[in-house]
């Protein structure tokens, strides 16, 4: 295992430093468990004050890939809209390269009528990407008899470290029934290279989804069921995804399943399940990314976790409705 992974990290420095290749960001398979990061204008969505975090560990058998986000949002009506703040962390090669970002960001609401909503969100990022040096190994490294013991002859760049603010903006609509929204992130295209230039490209983003009731909810008490279907799009580079799936819900339990396609051929098959307990504030959800493209699952595919946390409302109610979308 010690072999695959100075592999991955042989293979990352020549990424890293290579002035033809571009960085792509951090994804996570519970977008709507992770709202303000999929979409800024999801900012006081919610109303009442939310907090939500999620821990994703991508290729578990390398343990090399690992990314963490929380946001907290909120709705204010002398605003009338939604603040968040939301900070992100991504970590690759086991801290050999890492990404740091710290977000605000505001959406406005507009009821268009009785029926449709819009919002538009604005999000500002301070991004620094590190460079840890002596996580690296090189060919030259090697003894044949001895392994990584010989020093290297590969020069580390002058700057371990790469600061720089970036914006971003998205839309979102919708109604009782269906939602849908499109995002534009990395608006300025950063140059956040160590080495040379290497930009980080737009990416656009656009989901929607419905929800659909199944019968009717003949008691006040009884639980109603929902079947919502989903699906996001996104576009970075040269490289694209195509995420669909569709949610099953009845009272405090919701489960999912979901196939990602990459640029080129499939990539994953997504299980999600999640729960809302009764009477509580709290949400949890739990997904696992099984690989199905010429990668296999023998690196453990991906695990998922995620929390929400709703705190009691103390303004305001507004009176615009909420948004039924999945919440994992």
């Amino acid at each position: 295992m010690n072999a695959v992974k100075t592999r991955i990290l042989t293979l990352a420095t020549g990424l890293i430093f290579s002035t033809l290749s571009f960085a792509q960001d951090a994804h996570f398979s519970q977008y709507y468990a992770n709202p303000i990061y999929l979409n800024p204008a999801f900012a006081g969505l919610e109303r009442c004050p939310t907090v939500h975090s999620n821990y994703r560990n991508q290729y578990p058998e390398l343990g090399v890939y690992q990314s963490y986000s929380a946001s907290y949002d909120q709705y204010v009506d002398k605003l009338n809209g939604g603040v968040a703040i939301m900070a992100l962390k991504d970590d690759a090669g086991n801290g050999a390269l890492n990404l740091t970002e710290v977000s605000g960001v505001y959406s406005y609401h507009l009821e268009v009528n009785r029926n449709f909503t819009l919002l538009s969100g604005f999000q500002a990022t301070f991004r620094q990407r590190t460079l840890d040096w002596n996580q690296f190994t090189f060919p030259d490294m090697i003894d044949p008899f001895y392994g990584f013991v010989l020093p290297t002859n590969e020069v580390a760049p002058g700057n371990n470290y790469n600061n720089h603010l970036d914006l971003s903006f998205g839309m979102l609509g919708f109604t009782e029934r269906w939602y849908i929204g499109v995002v534009g992130h990395h608006l300025t295209e950063p140059n956040e290279a160590f080495l040379s230039q290497s930009r980080l490209p737009l990416k656009l983003t656009a989901h929607a989804g419905a929800n659909i009731p199944l019968g009717r909810k003949r008691l006040h008490n009884s639980l109603q069921s929902y079947i919502v279907p989903n699906v996001v799009y996104q576009q970075q580079g040269a490289a694209s995804q195509l995420t669909a799936g569709v949610s099953f819900a009845r009272g405090p339990l919701a489960g999912g399943l979901a196939l990602r396609q990459g640029s080129f051929n499939p990539d994953a098959v997504i299980f999600i399940l999640g729960i809302t307990p009764p009477d509580l504030p709290w949400t949890f959800g739990y997904s696992y990314d099984y690989t199905i493209s010429d990668l296999t699952n023998t690196l453990g595919g991906a695990h998922e976790v995620s929390m929400g946390y709703k705190f009691p409302c103390r303004s305001r109610r507004s009176k615009l409705k909420a948004l039924k979308c999945p919440k994992f």
